[in-house]
């Protein structure tokens, strides 16, 4: 069997076109739960480091930054994920060459992009943190810890790209891997450096940072060397280097679509920052507890959000390889899946639920029966949140993404919020925990009427190589530097 006919990968590389959909499924969405789950961990347990070491004021300074940081990857976000729909597409396509050239293109762009934000942010971080209203206690601790989370923006997003590109082509487990090394190395110098034990220096906040700094550094040079040394599709050599120089075709899809995914993350964020200027109305204990609630919601979502991720990869690479008969059976197995995991993580954190809210209210009982009724309100639409996010992975894989974004913008504004603000005279302060169903059910069968009757099928990422183009890739395919799988 010659290359151009042979499944994108090995080893690593699950083949999303052929075999079992619902065990490759879930063999792809495990190692993404696992990174989702890592890098939450590490965040927290950074967060802990800071609050033990440096105390509250630290703690304060690098919420500041990290809400920079979260606004700055919703720019680029969504980029990442057009390009990563054109890479599942041409991997299913067998397309090595397309996948190549939109690596370059948007590989190229992030450079660049990474750069510039880099520069900018060091020079133009006080002026942020102004506009941000933060605290004059806080400030100068929140500028030095912002200029080099500023600093580390070029191996971050470069990182994610890679990790993104690969799911794209099929492999999931090489980007845990290197999640897992940035992760044991960001939470081994975070002491070091903070505190300045053994040779290194003593950076307090500083040293935070520069703990994420080395860790994605070193964690992207160690993946860029793994992809050249097993030969992987994503990689570019020799006159291949040319295609980082921005092509315009396949720039034009990845704005034009890019765009309207980098929007659903920003609106969402707006819309929590509007429910949470209605949960501070309530008083104190209300916002402890719906920020205790909100550390458990981070994790029983991500089931949903890696099983998404794994519908997205297998149904742009199946679209691409012109399988829509395995469409509709992905986006079943999709469902399927997401309920069983979701449901599963739902039902646990109810039934222990005074224990894990009690981990971050331990002294504090009226507060912790409030958290304790938020979430019994609120987790179960968690589920349904998952549906949501398989019907919406599948129809973006072909390059929907203004309906859904229409769709977000109806259920997060109007719906959700305008029943918490018409609602709250009859039902109280349980009209913020209601919202939540109320928006989850609303995008879901908005979403799922337009999977089933929208017009998304008919849509595409790009226009279709001419029949020139697909000899030469037929024959590019068959020679030694073009394989799909690894050789190592």
């Amino acid at each position: 069997m010659d290359a151009s006919s042979r499944p994108p990968g090995q080893g690593r590389n699950l083949d999303l076109i052929e075999g079992p959909i619902s065990r490759t499924l879930l063999l792809f969405a495990l190692p993404t739960l696992g990174s989702n789950v890592l890098q939450s961990l590490n965040s927290s347990i950074n967060a802990i480091w800071v609050g033990q070491f440096l105390g509250e004021s630290a703690l304060a300074a690098t919420a500041n930054a990290h809400l920079i940081m979260f606004l700055m990857f919703s720019a680029v976000f969504g980029f990442g994920m057009a390009a990563t729909v054109l890479i599942g597409q041409s991997a299913g396509r067998r397309d090595i060459d397309g996948v190549r050239r939109v690596m370059g293109t948007v590989g190229g762009i992030f450079v660049l992009f990474s750069i510039a934000i880099a520069s900018a942010g060091w020079f133009l971080s006080p002026a942020i943190l102004r506009l941000l209203g933060t605290p004059d206690d806080v400030f100068q601790l929140a500028l030095d810890y912002l200029r080099i989370v500023f600093l580390g923006m070029p191996p971050i997003f470069l990182f994610v790209l890679l990790m993104m590109s690969l799911r794209g082509v099929g492999d999931a487990m090489t980007p845990l891997w290197f999640m897992g090394l940035a992760v044991i190395l960001d939470l081994g110098f975070n002491p070091l450096l903070i505190l300045g034990i053994g040779p290194f220096p003593e950076m307090g906040i500083r040293g935070s940072a520069m703990a994420g700094l080395i860790a994605n550094y070193v964690a992207l040079v160690a993946m860029v060397i793994t992809v050249y040394a097993r030969d992987l599709v994503i990689r570019l050599r020799g006159s291949e280097w040319r295609y980082l120089r921005p092509d315009p075709v396949i720039l034009r899809p990845i704005l034009f679509k890019g765009i309207p995914m980098g929007l659903q993350m920003f609106l969402a964020s707006i819309a929590g920052l509007a429910m949470m200027g209605l949960v501070n109305q309530q008083g104190t204990s209300t916002v402890a507890a719906y920020g205790a609630a909100n550390q458990l919601w981070t994790y029983i979502q991500m089931p949903a959000m890696a099983v998404g991720a794994a519908v997205s990869a297998m149904a742009a690479q199946n679209i691409g390889a012109g399988r829509w008969d395995r469409v509709g059976a992905i986006t079943r197995a999709g469902i399927l899946n997401t309920l069983a995991i979701t449901g599963a993580a739902v039902l646990l954190l109810i039934l222990v639920d005074r224990h894990a809210l009690g981990l971050f209210l331990p002294d504090h009982p009226e507060t912790l029966e409030i958290a304790r009724h938020i979430n019994l309100v609120v987790s179960w639409s968690f589920i349904v949140f998952g549906v949501m996010m398989t019907y919406g992975a599948v129809v973006r894989a072909n390059g929907a993404v203004f309906v859904p974004l229409i769709i977000l913008v109806v259920a997060l504004f109007p719906i959700r919020l305008g029943f918490a603000l018409l609602m709250e005279p009859r039902l109280g302060v349980d009209a913020i925990w209601w919202s939540f169903p109320v928006g989850f059910v609303a995008a879901t069968l908005l979403t799922a009427a337009y999977y089933r009757w929208g017009g998304w099928r008919e849509l595409r990422m790009m226009d279709r190589p001419s029949a020139e183009e697909c000899e030469e890739q037929v024959f590019a395919g068959t020679e030694p530097g073009g394989r799909f799988q690894p050789t190592g």
